[in-house]
């Protein structure tokens, strides 16, 4: 039993020790630069991969804003208003949505979303916000906002299931408490529940954050794959992760895959902060607490 769990830690040793060996040329060439630097040309081997983080940052943020309303309300809904018949199956449909591959939430996005935000959502925000200069014309439907939404989705249940959890972590005396002193029940929720959730609430936040900055095959199907910087959201960009799945097989030179594998440590160790600050925050909340019995 402790050979077995100690091999998680060999294979992320392993992982690591891989990554930083096959990068290590990139980093003697471009050194700290190379994240600062927006030259992507393979032919002359000059690399940098602040094109691709902006693109990761931009989407995973633009997921965030739209997921974390709609997660939140429905953990709400569930927890605190749902009845009891609807509760069960509400929750499966929820977490269902996490169980399904990225590669079809990407089919789903070319087919279905990308018309859908071409022909409707996208012409209103420009005559609408187009003045701000993030969303202008040409809108050829794939681009940043159309990996912001396909991520918000892919997000949502696990947003959504994580607050459930330190949502029912609250004890039902403090719910009891506040409405024995007179509240509605939206005050207890927002008051004697959401308030006392709050930081478990963030870790949620932020483990989402950690699935949409590694998101690959959805993202790179629908963002476009363009390694530039364009304040316009509808325009196509690229993700350190997409750039990665995109490039990767055609990479014949030792200089061009290196920086391929340095953008694969970048987000590796990104991702494990990320995760790691999300369970300590969740942690904080529910530890030693009792479920809750509906």
């Amino acid at each position: 039993m402790l050979l077995c769990a100690l091999s998680i830690f060999a294979i992320v040793a392993l992982i690591a020790t891989e990554l930083v060996s096959s990068s290590r040329l990139s980093l003697h060439k471009f050194g700290f630069g190379f994240f600062l630097r927006s030259a992507w040309d393979p032919v002359t081997n000059n690399f940098g991969a602040l094109p691709f983080i902006y693109g990761t940052l931009a989407s995973s943020i633009l997921g965030l804003i739209i997921a974390v309303p709609l997660a939140v309300g429905v953990a709400v809904f569930i927890t605190e208003m749902c009845p009891r018949l609807l509760r069960g199956p509400l929750s499966f449909l929820t977490e269902l949505l996490a169980a399904i591959p990225s590669v079809v939430y990407g089919l789903w996005a070319i087919f279905v979303l990308v018309p859908l935000l071409r022909g409707y959502v996208n012409p209103v925000l420009i005559k609408i916000l187009g003045w701000t200069g993030l969303f202008q014309t040409p809108d050829f439907g794939i681009g940043l906002f159309a990996a912001g939404v396909i991520l918000a989705i892919m997000i949502l249940p696990i947003i959504s299931s994580l607050t459930r959890e330190v949502m029912t972590a609250v004890p039902s005396a403090q719910r009891e408490a506040v409405l024995a002193l007179g509240a509605t029940r939206w005050e207890m929720i927002r008051v004697g529940v959401l308030r006392n959730a709050r930081i478990g609430i963030v870790g949620s936040i932020i483990l989402g954050l950690g699935r949409a900055l590694g998101e690959t095959m959805a993202v790179a199907m629908v963002i476009g794959s363009n390694p530039t910087i364009h304040r316009n959201l509808l325009a196509p960009a690229a993700t350190m992760a997409s750039v990665i799945a995109n490039e990767f097989a055609e990479a014949a030179d030792d200089t061009y895959r290196s920086a391929l594998v340095e953008i694969g440590l970048a987000l590796f160790l990104v991702t494990i902060v990320v995760n790691i600050l999300a369970r300590l925050l969740v942690w904080g909340v529910t530890r030693g607490t009792p479920p809750r019995t509906a």
